[in-house]
């Protein structure tokens, strides 16, 4: 017999069965209706008992607080919830149309005209109270008789909800025995269906079900253990198991999204902890080459497969100069104009291959062929560097656009800690540069001079000082005003400036006076720089305002250690060879006395 005409017998008597059961089960059901009912009045009246009470009880507590502290606010209360309050019919009406009989309706009418009792002795308290009297508000609210109509208001609530359970109880316990008499004959019903249902459709279940739940039984176990290699079956049959089949499939391809989207979490977050503490040592740097040797530590960290250069624009050059690269890059130039970059020119990231075609950078040496990443670093819209980075060649999209994040972040910090630094840098220079000549001041010579003398006396090397003082300076102040003064101190400061770039360093101290320090200059070499100096300066010639100032000369006192004495004295040697040269006429270089009470001069 075929399969079809058995499933079409057993359909038939299975549908027989089913409609007597069905309707056997339709009668239980309404018996449980019945009790349902009964147990959804009971708690009707329940919630409309306990709000009587809470009414009662929470005028009470208003109308006392106003009574005690005086505070309008309780009175307020008190006024707004009894307005709230419907009349004593009204509330019965409703438990009435709720199904109250009218022997629970009049002792719960008794407990509702107590409460109004309660609520006239509450006005009369708040009238004295509000009138002055206020132990007449209290002996009315807390004395023993307003107690008593309290608890006779409780006591009522509790006989009507004791007669409201005598008749639930009752109602439930008859609807209870109907339900269960129905029932046990619907289980009956449905056990004669089930055995026939069992009998007839054995091989059914067996071949079109118990082996495929199996196969996805042992898939779903292993899928719980997250072992996502295990692959559903495929059902060749439209029906509930395919369907499994199918939502098993999708259950774990979300597994699979998920663990993927998990390890990018974690990649994320690793990333982020590996930023976060790039930030903190950038901004623990104390000088460029700490931030570039930083930098060189952690961009292979943060981009593993990418690699790159760091560019820093040289200011006197204007040039891209490279400071550190990671994992030999292939590409780019190690210097290069602004120009040359159009991250640079555009102030943006710039890709020249990738989801659309753009103009690859002159600084590839003419490469256009080269996935690459352009960053600028820039600092109050101004380029101060440029990250350079090189893609993989293998690298997914996802990857690139992950990564290239990273990458806008690291370039931010590194931007954020340059710009501090030459912020920082230049500050220092202003707090030890003289405004008026450029050349370092009284602080930088200090720390500079404590520096040279150290060395000098543990390498016991050669250091010379020459002082330096404008002869008459007073006389250009008076005779041309403190302008042609200034344009005196500038044309000097220059003459130092230029004649020491290689060698020595030149100081104003204040006022006319300048000091040049000469590490590793012996006493010959350093007199010969003097005279030099002297010479430049004797030829100079300044115009101001059409006006010629005239000749300039000045005096110089040279010291030199070990000739001189002691490294840490040679200032004031000098100083002091400096105030002979003034008191012998002059426009000289004179040098300060040796130990043994000799003395030479030029």
């Amino acid at each position: 017999m075929r399969l079809s005409t058995i499933t079409n017998w057993a359909y038939g008597a299975t549908v027989a069965l089913t409609l007597a059961s069905g309707a056997t089960m339709l009668m239980a059901s309404g018996a449980e209706e019945q009790e349902r009912a009964a147990v959804a009045q009971r708690a009707t009246f329940d919630q409309a008992t306990a709000t009587l009470e809470e009414d009662v009880y929470r005028l009470t507590e208003q109308a006392r607080g106003f009574v005690i502290s005086g505070d309008p606010s309780h009175l307020i209360a008190y006024r707004r919830e009894k307005e709230a309050l419907r009349s004593v019919e009204q509330r019965i009406a409703h438990l009435r149309d709720a199904g109250a009989n009218e022997a629970e309706l009049t002792a719960l009418g008794q407990a509702l005209h107590w409460s109004d009792a309660l609520a006239d002795e509450q006005d009369a308290a708040l009238r004295a109270a509000q009138s002055g009297d206020d132990k007449t508000g209290r002996t009315i609210l807390f004395g023993d008789e307003y107690g008593r109509e309290l608890d006779r208001v409780a006591a009522q609530v509790g006989k009507f909800q004791y007669m409201l359970d005598q008749r639930t109880d009752h109602v439930v316990t008859r609807a209870t025995d109907t339900a269960r008499q129905w029932r046990t004959m619907s289980e009956v019903m449905l056990g004669i269906t089930a055995l026939l249902f069992l009998c007839v459709l054995y091989f059914v279940l067996k071949q079109r079900i118990l082996h495929p739940v199996v196969r996805l039984s042992d898939v779903v176990t292993r899928l719980a253990a997250q072992d996502w290699d295990a692959i559903p079956p495929d059902s060749a049959h439209v029906d509930e198991i395919g369907d499994m089949a199918q939502a098993i499939r999708v259950f774990r391809e979300n597994g699979l999204e998920r663990q993927r989207l998990e390890q990018e979490r974690d990649t994320d977050r690793t990333m982020r902890d590996l930023l976060s503490r790039l930030t903190q040592r950038l901004q623990g740097c104390d000088s460029v080459s700490d931030l570039v040797e930083v930098v060189r530590r952690f961009a292979p960290e943060i981009a593993p497969d990418f690699p790159g250069r760091l560019y820093i624009h040289d200011n006197r050059r204007n040039a891209m100069t490279q400071a550190c690269d990671w994992l030999s890059p292939a590409w780019s130039r190690t210097e290069f104009p602004p120009s040359a970059c159009w991250a640079l020119r555009r102030g943006q990231t710039h890709r020249p291959i990738g989801d659309m075609v753009d103009i690859p950078c002159d600084h590839l040496g003419g490469t256009g062929s080269v996935s690459t990443i352009c960053i600028p670093l820039a600092a109050q819209g101004e380029s101060i560097g440029l990250l350079y980075y090189e893609e993989p060649a293998q690298a997914s999209a996802n990857n690139l656009e992950r990564t290239g994040q990273y990458l806008e972040m690291l370039a931010e910090n590194i931007g954020l800690a340059l710009a501090n630094l030459r912020l920082r840098d230049v500050l220092r220079d202003m707090a030890m540069a003289d405004a008026l000549t450029g050349l370092p001041n009284r602080r930088q010579f200090d720390i500079l001079n404590q520096t040279l003398v150290s060395e000098a006396e543990r390498n016991h090397s050669p250091l010379s000082c020459l002082m330096v003082d404008i002869d008459h300076f007073k006389r250009f102040n008076d005779s041309f005003g403190h302008d042609a003064g200034d344009a005196v101190l500038r044309a000097v400061g220059t003459v130092l400036a230029d004649t020491l770039r290689e060698n020595g360093h030149a100081f104003r101290l204040g006022g006319e006076e300048f000091v040049i320090l000469m590490p590793g200059f012996s006493l010959d070499q350093a007199l010969g720089r003097a005279i030099q100096i002297q010479r430049r300066i004797q030829d100079l010639r300044i115009e101001h305002r059409g006006r010629e100032l005239g000749a300039i000369t000045a005096s110089f006192g040279l010291a030199t250690f070990p000739d001189h004495g002691r490294a840490d004295r040679l200032l004031q040697t000098a100083d002091a060879a400096l105030l002979r040269a003034k008191a012998e006429g002059r426009d000289r270089v004179l040098v300060a006395t040796v130990r043994d009470g000799a003395s030479a001069a030029a």
